[in-house]
């Protein structure tokens, strides 16, 4: 019953419910400063959420050379696979900002792996680039443009994201 309740509690945060689709939907895994750059979020915060929800059994981690990347824990307990099933439905406007974000990050990768650190000047220059190309109320188009990339500067005041 434990198990159970710890992968609740971990799921019961908005950041690591983020974290987790984000690795649902990548299939693989993600150093830390990509999910941080997705989720537009501090290295501190996002490695606490990530040790919470490795703690719970959610993810798990390996190092390669000065990069952690972090996936998806491999599990048969039904009701893991259930949860995860479960994430992967989840449809936010927020999420889709996260992935779009993700998606420039992995574009940085060199032979599948990261080789730029968080808040780099490279991802600097990027994310001007969506702020400063504008917003659009339409979640679909801007998903699309953030793909080629934008967000809105007023979401980023706002802190949603």
């Amino acid at each position: 019953m434990d198990e159970y309740v710890n992968i609740c509690k971990a799921l019961a945060d908005k950041t690591r419910l983020r974290i987790m689709w984000l690795l649902k939907k990548a299939e693989a895994g993600l150093c830390v400063c990509e999910i941080t750059d997705a989720l537009h979020a501090s290295q501190y915060n996002i490695s606490r959420h990530l040790k919470e929800l490795k703690i719970a059994g959610l993810i798990q981690d390996h190092k390669q050379g000065r990069w952690n990347f972090y996936a998806l824990a491999s599990s048969s307990s039904p009701f893991q696979q259930f949860i995860l099933q479960a994430i992967a439905t989840l449809s936010d406007e927020v999420l889709d900002l996260d992935y779009a974000r993700l998606q420039q990050r992995l574009a940085l990768r060199e032979n599948e792996t990261c080789v730029v650190g968080v808040n780099s000047d490279t991802w600097r220059t990027i994310s001007r680039q969506f702020m400063t190309q504008g917003g659009t109320s339409d979640v679909s188009q801007r998903s699309t443009i953030a793909c080629g990339s934008t967000w809105s500067q007023a979401e980023h005041e706002r802190g949603k994201l």
